[in-house]
């Protein structure tokens, strides 16, 4: 009796951690908007760059494909997130291209092509060549390398921070959703005992720590200053 209350338990907890996690990517997925907001309300897509948004999706196609059924056990929740997040990829995506010069358009297009084709090529390769223990690790390693090199772009806004001396350029709830998401999937991946979701994930709660330990410090030190900031790039 106790044991089985135990089994439902860790249960229960495991999968809280997996829904809290879907809930705090929520705040990621929609951080764009503001930016399309302006695109759209200017009708160019002017000096932004549609890449980051090609590279999430194809991240989220990765990851939403390593929690299927198809390549590992009870990760369900993995895909529901990354399955959500592909969809707002797809939408910002749509956006750029549709405001985008015609060059900018032609390479949007030529990219979204590459990641369905790529993807498309992971799903056959790994149903058809693998078995089901060599496919939960060969997906599993691109699914981690893919989170761990996404968790490792706000560095440069880390190391613009640092820089400047200001927080303007990392914006507080991003980071908080940043690292609550990250904390989720943490414990989600641990009670799971699955390296390819905790591993990637600990490197993201680590980084969003830093990032939000910064913008206190920070923000901090820019009350205390008199006189206003200036930003040279030049």
């Amino acid at each position: 009796m106790v044991s089985s209350l135990a089994v439902v338990a860790y249960s229960v907890f495991k999968d809280a951690a997996g829904v809290a996690g879907n809930i705090f990517a929520f705040g990621l997925f929609v951080s764009p908007i503001p930016t399309f907001r302006r695109i759209v309300r200017n009708g160019s897509t002017e000096e932004f760059s549609g890449l980051p948004y090609i590279y999430t999706l194809l991240n989220c196609l990765i990851c939403a494909w390593y929690g299927s059924p198809f390549v590992s056990i009870d990760n369900i929740l993995i895909t529901t997130v990354n399955s959500i997040g592909a969809i707002f990829q797809l939408v910002y995506i749509t956006f750029f291209i549709i405001y985008a010069e015609r060059v900018r358009k032609m390479k949007m297009l030529g990219f979204l092509s590459a990641v369905f084709v790529s993807f498309a090529i992971l799903i056959i390769l790994s149903l058809r060549v693998f078995d089901f223990a060599s496919r939960q690790i060969f997906v599993g390693f691109l699914s981690c390398a893919s989170l761990i090199s996404m968790f490792a772009s706000p560095l440069f806004i880390i190391r613009l921070v640092i820089q400047t001396r200001s927080v303007e350029y990392m914006p507080f709830y991003l980071s908080l959703s940043s690292f609550l998401m990250s904390m989720s999937f943490l414990a989600y991946g641990m009670l799971n005992w699955d390296a390819f979701i905790y591993v990637p994930n600990g490197i993201g709660a680590i980084l969003a720590i830093t990032q939000l330990g910064l913008y206190v410090y920070y923000s901090k030190k820019s009350s205390e200053r008199q006189e206003p900031l200036i930003v040279s790039y030049s």
